[in-house]
């Protein structure tokens, strides 16, 4: 667990932070030497990355497997063994270079691919919001013209007017004259109490 913890900071640090601000000196500086040395080093880094996520799941359990990733970092950075160079130059590079073509074409039908099924997906989904907001609309249409009709000014009048428009020795309900007056006395209660 130690080895691993190390072997993450190291990286991190040498193989990430310290590359990325160099990188930065060379762009700065505008040294095309410097900029073809770090290129090659961060196409080296890339596939180092990426081989390091499945030797760490299959190979963690050898003996100073940390360290040995660790001294090749270390390797791959140093002025005097140019590490990152030497299997660009020998390796990487020879073999972009005979398999380019296919890995244009293989990137362009891909982005092809991924455009058509975005928007195959989007559509369907479009469709699919566009259904459910419809049926939402019609199971939901009787609740909603409920709800604004019950706002409506014309049946909050009707509602305050009946026990003033009926007479006292009508058959109004004692409970229809007991909903209004907690109205009316709200609205006093309101007026008493707001001194503005």
């Amino acid at each position: 667990m130690v080895s691993w913890i190390i072997s993450r900071l190291v990286v991190l640090v040498f193989g990430t932070l310290y590359p990325a601000y160099s990188s930065y000196k060379a762009v700065k500086s505008k040294d095309v030497k410097e900029y073809v040395k770090w290129m090659m080093y961060w196409i080296i880094f890339a596939l180092f990355m990426t081989v390091e996520a499945f030797t760490d799941m299959f190979l963690c359990w050898l003996p100073f497997y940390y360290e040995l990733k660790i001294a090749f970092l270390v390797w791959l950075l140093s002025p005097y063994t140019k590490g990152s160079s030497v299997l660009y130059r020998k390796f990487v590079h020879p073999t972009l270079s005979s398999k380019e073509k296919d890995i244009d074409d293989y990137i362009c039908q891909a982005k092809d691919k991924s455009y058509d099924t975005l928007l195959h997906f989007g559509r369907k989904g479009l469709n699919v919001a566009a259904t459910a907001a419809v049926m939402a609309a019609s199971k939901g249409q009787g609740v909603l013209s409920d709800r604004l009709r019950s706002f409506s000014m014309q049946d909050l009048s009707s509602y305050q007017s009946d026990p003033v428009t009926s007479s006292p020795g009508s058959a109004q309900s004692g409970a229809a004259q007991h909903r209004t007056r907690p109205i009316m006395r709200s609205k006093s209660e309101s007026y008493k109490g707001n001194p503005g």
